[in-house]
């Protein structure tokens, strides 16, 4: 049921009284101003407002017009002339910014801690940090006080905040959500991210913030998010055994292995990888000359006013000062090869499924190891943005220990949509799927290798493919068992009226360019015509000259290629 946008604010006052943390925030909108901003809402009405009294806190390295943007550094605040892009987006669709959140200083950490506004008090135990660099956006969600939260993103600090606090944290694509009024951190690798209590929300705002900013070096030009539903199958990459890290933690290692049986029962196949090049990847953001880009952002306070940063922060972003364009261009070698070698591991797979945080740390533990438990935290999430790619953590089943557990879904980019249907499959929401796919895209039918967790799915889910729905032709097709190709793939033929078998199908949705990107890579003997469906809609589709299924084994008695290859039958008649 929605409520009125006055009543949602003082409701939120009530909570941020109630949860009683002043490390939370560290500016906040008056009261009389929060309340005014509400009232000329409710005058204009919610039409056009897809975010209608919705209350929202932003991380205070993200300009909101009225409050000062500090990066949680007293001595750099400045007071913005208007709001971020994304942030004035989200306004224009009706939500009310509530204050500015704390962070890591300069968003330098995954931790909490380094701020001289204090420590964000971790919502599900007090003595763990609150994970970083986004811990007030993520525990203002988590406490009730805000339905979502804008964050930054460059090492997992839209991650893993999320992870601690038991919410949801959505990591854009890079260039799908501009960073005009965003205070940097490493400038090529940042993405502002959205924390919510649930992957419908997360995503909702994710869709509305998303769009191409040409004052923006940095953004690009993608198709629009769309949610997917989940898919009937995926292929899920996992590290093996042996190199997964926990450091300890028994109860986070088990809440991981309990994850994957959940993801198997959902129809996942479960497929261990090689990780090893994705922790070098990992290793590189904070070992290689990436901090020097922290080092760009804060230069003139840093050679002016070193003393204004906090001990660690200052560390941390002065070794950037040895560093050369040698190792810079050095480090950049390395990082592509790492690239070439983690390619093929995604071209077989819909996913990759890791855990958000390896090991909940106190604080006490923190401070006695500053740099190093930070680096750990940051296991599975440091190699994303250098190898641009989307990633979505969700709160999972109860640990041992009575935190929530938390997995992050990783894919490649523009896959925002596809994770986020995995995810609210994950976490029981229903998935708000459109049963047809909206007017800006187009939808196509497939019915062999592109299926859910296919070998060639991925061909699909790369251009930013989302899953619509399941589907049977009407009874006027066979399916043949096409020989010599690699991967193995079927033939739909089209015959009289009657005279075939109803065949299972899957029907995704492309924008047009993805649309027209995907049909022109189509090998012959296949092409693209029009199906008919069982339930009375059509649908562009695969189909297969009708000389290329001469010898071939008609299959159409299983009424689908996943079955067909279930029963493990020769493809030679």
């Amino acid at each position: 049921m929605q409520i009125s946008p006055t009543t949602a604010v003082h409701q939120a006052l009530a909570a941020l009284a109630a949860y009683d943390d002043p490390a939370t925030f560290i500016s906040l909108k008056p009261e009389a101003a929060l309340l005014a901003e509400a009232a000329a809402l409710e005058a204009a009405g919610p039409a056009d407002k897809p975010l209608y009294g919705l209350i929202f806190a932003v991380k205070d390295n993200i300009d909101a017009a009225g409050l000062p943007t500090t990066a949680a550094c007293p001595d750099f605040a400045y007071a913005p002339e208007r709001s971020a892009f994304v942030v004035a987006r989200l306004e224009a669709a009706g939500a009310i910014v509530l204050g500015k959140t704390n962070l890591d200083q300069f968003a330098t950490g995954l931790v909490g801690v380094r701020s001289p506004y204090g420590v964000p008090r971790n919502v599900q135990r007090a003595d763990l940090v609150p994970g970083g660099s986004s811990s007030g956006s993520a525990v203002a969600v988590a406490a009730g006080i805000v339905d979502f939260a804008l964050g930054t993103d460059t090492a997992g600090s839209g991650r893993i905040p999320a992870g601690m606090n038991g919410i949801v944290g959505l990591k854009p694509t890079l260039g799908l959500l501009s960073a005009t009024g965003m205070v940097p951190a490493c400038r090529t690798l940042d993405t502002i991210s959205v924390f919510a209590r649930d992957v419908a929300t997360a995503f909702r705002v994710t869709a509305i913030a998303a769009a191409y900013d040409a004052a923006d070096a940095w953004s690009r030009p993608l198709p629009a998010p769309t949610l997917s539903a989940a898919p009937p199958s995926l292929r899920v990459g996992v590290p093996p055994p042996a190199q997964r890290k926990f450091f300890g933690d028994a109860a986070a290692e088990a809440a991981y292995a309990a994850d994957l049986e959940a993801l198997a029962a959902r129809g996942a196949e479960i497929v261990e990888v090689d990780f090893e090049p994705l922790h070098a990847v990992a290793r590189l953001l904070y070992e290689g000359p990436w901090v020097a880009e922290r080092y760009a952002a804060t230069k003139a306070l840093l050679e002016t006013s070193p003393d204004s940063f906090h001990p660690v922060t200052r560390k941390i972003i002065e070794g950037a000062r040895g560093l050369t364009a040698v190792s810079a261009f050095e480090a950049t070698y390395r990082l592509m090869d790492l690239k070439r070698a983690v390619a093929p591991l995604f071209a077989g797979l819909d996913c990759l499924a890791v855990p958000t945080v390896p090991r909940a740390y106190s604080v006490t533990e923190l401070e006695a190891d500053p740099i190093t438990l930070n680096s750990n935290l940051g296991s599975y999430t440091n190699f994303v943005n250098l190898l641009d790619l989307a990633a979505l953590s969700v709160p999972t089943a109860a640990r041992s220990d009575g935190l929530r557990g938390s997995l992050t879904l990783i894919g490649r980019a523009g896959s925002d949509g596809y994770l986020a249907g995995i995810g609210m499959a994950l976490t029981g929401e229903a998935s708000g799927a459109p049963l047809k796919a909206t007017p800006d895209r187009f939808e196509i039918a497939v019915v062999g290798a592109h299926l859910s967790g296919l070998p060639l799915n991925s061909e699909l889910t790369g251009l930013g493919g989302s899953f619509v729905r399941t589907a049977t032709t009407t009874p006027d097709y066979r399916l043949y068992a096409l020989p010599g190709t690699t991967p193995p793939k079927p033939g739909l033929l089209r015959v009289a009226n009657g005279a075939g078998a109803t065949i299972t199908a899957e029907i995704w949705s492309l924008d047009a360019a993805g649309f027209g990107t995907f049909v022109a890579k189509i090998p012959s003997p296949l092409g693209i015509g029009t199906l008919r469906l069982a339930d009375g809609t059509t649908a562009k589709g695969f189909l297969v000259e009708a000389e290329a299924v001469n010898g071939a084994r008609d299959i159409s008695e299983f009424g689908g290629w996943r079955r067909f290859l279930a029963a493990n039958v020769p493809a030679s008649p």
